[in-house]
């Protein structure tokens, strides 16, 4: 399931890029760029790049969150710390190596 929440998230970055890149400049914040209209024309607010961005950007944070809710949620029996921490509670052997320690004044 996380492989192709994974891909549809690829594919929606890209396309999501691109319709962002093909728009037109309006000008705005530093007044460069924009075209012969004001801010926003009525014929620029119906643009069909302006919708494809909306569901674009609707579709890639739901699918942001439900990975993030995969990732959150996801238990694996290969997790490595929690073994570390049964196998200490057990007693059991331990493959990690002894810690050297460094002799005392006088000591060999």
């Amino acid at each position: 399931m996380e492989t192709v929440l994974l891909s549809i998230h690829l594919i929606v970055a890209i396309a999501l890029v691109a319709v962002i890149l093909l728009q037109r400049s309006e000008g705005g914040a530093l007044g460069i760029g924009g075209g012969q209209g004001g801010m926003m024309t009525a014929r620029g607010a119906g643009n069909l790049l302006t919708k494809a961005t909306k569901w674009l950007a609707i579709v890639f944070l739901a699918n942001s969150l439900l990975l993030g809710w995969f990732a959150a949620n996801k238990r694996g029996d290969d997790a490595v710390l929690d073994a570390a921490v049964e196998q200490s509670k057990e007693g059991g052997d331990s493959q990690l190596p002894e810690i050297p320690t460094v002799p005392e004044d006088g000591e060999g």
